[in-house]
């Protein structure tokens, strides 16, 4: 095991490897969205059941397998299992690219989740051993730049991609990238020594010791930030399936133009609020922990107001400014949520405690979220036509205001749930 210190350069080198890993983590679970079209057209399917595969096929197993495979990182290597994680999602990315009907396809991307679901909570884990408490909230949002860098490269490469050749062809270059990067990132991702646990508080006579799950599921704070994050996913991961489809449908946008005009909006946007939001973190939850699910409340009540205009702009530029700041305010939680659930539970717990908290998340939000839309879609289009996933759009948003309410009732408790 590598005695690396904190005080060197090389924790930002593993920073920097992570966010690449993330990156394509992100780029094979979000390529789907810009494909939909032309995967619709050709394998004649619903919304719905592009939704189903958006988001339940993945959601599926990425949840189910997240808590095991944690609990192992715990215990074993996480660099170990990142590895074999990355070349796994991947290798089933670029199968996608093979299926010659719903079905096949659903299977693809249930082996999508599979891989993803030991991607991200040992990275987690990672992180807050190679950076001290007062820079975690930063780093964690460092990490998280790959959710708009991962997003907005599969919405670039995948739609110029099919543009110049088909959607078979985006996922099989994708996916034969991401399992070309497993080696290297083996090779320059070393395992840290793990942050001592501090001494367990005094147990009541006769009271058994609670393991760290156990400790972690009595926490009330955990289920509302759990449950706050999974509600903002909800909207988050819908809307950012869907707004290729919508583009195309309501503004009349191309697959080309909607590819650099999505991924430029995902990758400005995307940036500016993961890293606001991991620098308010650390300034204000230094002093007061609460600040650290405050902060997301705030933004989301502010995308609530942005999207609604957006979604009604008429022309390109407009839909542009007006997408980019709630696509900013969108992801502000990322840095701040992430770093309080890592404070819910001991050092040796941080894997485990960070994948109960995605299982909530990531079943509700990626599972829900894009078959939601698709779904309500659906059901509108007899009414409205093309104009349906508007309307679709407009209805899922009161989700962020469900997220705020839970964030704020966590804050309140969070103080008594927390480990320093």
């Amino acid at each position: 095991m590598s005695s690396t210190p904190r005080a060197s350069g090389y924790p930002k080198v593993v920073l920097a490897v992570l966010i690449v890993a993330y990156t394509f983590n992100f780029l094979d679970r979000q390529i789907l969205g810009i494909l939909a079209g032309p995967i619709k057209a050709e394998l004649g399917l619903s919304d719905s059941q592009l939704g189903l595969m958006g988001g339940l096929a993945f959601a599926l197993f990425y949840t189910g397998l997240g808590v095991p495979i944690a609990a192992l990182a715990d215990r074993w290597s996480r660099t170990w299992i990142m590895t074999g994680a990355l070349a796994l999602w991947s290798g089933f990315t670029a199968l996608c690219g093979l299926a010659t009907g719903f079905w096949q396809l659903f299977l693809c991307r249930m082996g999508v989740g599979i891989g993803e679901a030991g991607g991200v909570a040992p990275a987690y884990s990672l992180i807050s051993d190679y950076f001290p408490k007062e820079q975690r909230a930063r780093a964690l949002a460092a990490y998280s730049f790959g959710i708009p860098i991962g997003s907005a490269l599969g919405i670039l490469f995948g739609g110029l991609i099919a543009h110049a050749v088909d959607w078979r062809a985006a996922f099989i270059a994708v996916g034969v990238a991401g399992v070309a990067l497993a080696p290297i990132f083996r090779l320059i991702v070393k395992e840290p020594p793990r942050e001592a646990s501090p001494p367990p508080a005094p147990v009541a006579a006769g009271a058994p010791p609670a393991g760290g799950v156990r400790a972690l599921l009595a926490k009330p704070s955990f289920w509302l930030i759990s449950l706050g994050a999974a509600a903002s996913s909800v909207c988050g991961y819908g809307v950012a399936f869907w707004l290729p489809s919508f583009f195309e449908r309501s503004l009349g946008m191309g697959l080309v133009d909607r590819s650099l005009f999505l991924g430029s909006m995902t990758l400005v946007g995307g940036v500016i609020g993961v890293w606001a939001g991991g620098v308010l973190g650390d300034r204000l939850g230094r002093a007061r922990p609460a600040a650290y699910l405050l902060v997301p409340a705030v933004a989301f009540l502010l995308a609530l107001p942005c999207f609604v205009l957006a979604v009604q702009a008429k022309t390109l530029w407009v839909a542009f400014i007006l997408f980019l700041i709630p696509t900013g305010l969108n992801l502000v939680w990322l840095g701040p949520v992430i770093t309080a659930v890592q404070h819910l539970v001991a050092p040796a717990q941080r894997s485990t405690a960070s994948a109960c908290f995605l299982f909530v998340n990531n079943l509700i939000g990626l599972g829900l979220g894009t078959w939601y839309f698709g779904a309500i879609s659906d059901v509108l289009t007899p009414r409205y036509g093309t104009e349906a996933l508007r309307y679709a759009i407009y209805s899922g948003l009161g989700f962020y205001v469900v997220s705020a309410v839970l964030f704020v009732l966590a804050a309140r408790g969070l103080k008594r749930d927390w480990i320093a």
